[in-house]
């Protein structure tokens, strides 16, 4: 019976994240903004890194993979929570709600991934940077992007078909801004011990495996940079982690927190804060921090901008 209940529900109904008609207009221009440059900061990122040269080094290849992924996933999510922010029928159909989440679960597990590898392409820059060139070469940094993206893919189809085969019954009112994982397997009427335990598995292989490669490459690179003698050569060491080091913490931080226990996960208030952080907030602040705390980014968008306004200059006259 709940098969076929299953089958009949054709859409679900998101609640968001108020019902309120003024908070819902304010809250749909301020993330609309948020969303614009988010899109604006990341694709500028990715053209900077194409048209500069000197930005053609592995670590911004990673970099515009992971521009790429976030753009990606912040449009995977907001657009729909834009358009249900006017709307009076908050329905999503059963087969977008199943590719929202696919999308976004994909998205996640990709930028867990890839900041793993930054994280060694870090290492070896800081603790091998006379074989930097030679172990960091053009082959192995696309093998890894490539592993990222599969191994996201993978876990992405696995969880939203198992998911999605669960009876739902006449549950059709998700209480959150998106069909997100947790979200989705609590509408299910019944057991659910097996796909919780698919939830910790995949966690610990796309969240703590990669966290674990993090934390292993900056203890290295720390212990590395102590043993500089000079005040600045441990600054200059330490500059070239620090962008990469603030995003690890933003994106690992609350993904730990919401997916290794789901017994005892957050409310579903929190649960929609943070779904909003990943969505709006971190794509929109990864080029920022790419852009302010580096050098190399700066410099580029000055030649960048001096080209500009030489060009703009040309045809005034």
């Amino acid at each position: 019976m709940g098969t076929d209940n299953q089958t009949w529900m054709h859409e679900f109904i998101l609640l968001g994240l108020s019902s309120d008609w003024n908070t819902e207009v304010s809250l749909f221009i301020l993330f609309l903004l948020m969303y614009l440059v988010t899109v604006l900061g990341n694709f500028l990122i990715i053209v900077l890194i194409r048209l500069d040269s000197r930005l053609h080094t592995p670590m911004y290849f990673f970099l515009t993979n992971l521009s790429l992924v976030d753009v990606s996933y912040a449009t995977s999510i907001v657009p729909q929570l834009l358009a249900h922010f006017l709307a009076t029928h908050k329905a999503i159909p059963f087969l977008s709600c199943a590719a929202q989440l696919f999308f976004s679960l994909g998205l996640g597990g990709i930028e867990f991934v890839l900041l793993a590898m930054m994280a060694y392409d870090r290492y070896v820059a800081v603790c091998n940077p006379l074989r930097y060139s030679a172990i960091m070469h053009t082959g192995l940094c696309s093998r890894m992007a490539i592993v990222s993206w599969v191994g996201g893919s993978i876990n992405s189809v696995m969880q939203t078909a198992i998911t999605f085969q669960l009876p739902m019954c006449t549950n059709m009112y998700i209480d959150h801004i998106s069909c997100e994982l947790l979200a989705v397997v609590r509408l299910a009427c019944v057991d659910t011990s097996a796909n919780e335990v698919a939830i910790m598995v995949s966690s610990i292989i796309l969240l703590m495996t990669p966290f674990c490669l993090v934390l292993l490459s900056y203890i290295q690179i720390i212990s590395t940079i102590l043993k500089i003698q000079s005040k600045e050569g441990r600054k200059k060491a330490f500059h070239t982690c620090a962008s990469h080091l603030t995003v690890v913490a933003l994106c690992y931080g609350m993904a730990i927190f919401t997916y290794i226990q789901p017994h005892s996960s957050p409310s579903v208030l929190q649960e929609k804060l943070i779904s909003l952080f990943y969505a709006i907030l971190t794509p929109m602040l990864n080029p920022m921090i790419y852009s302010l705390r580096n050098k190399e980014v700066k410099g580029a968008w000055q030649k960048l901008l001096g080209k500009f306004s030489e060009f703009t200059s040309k045809l005034k006259t």
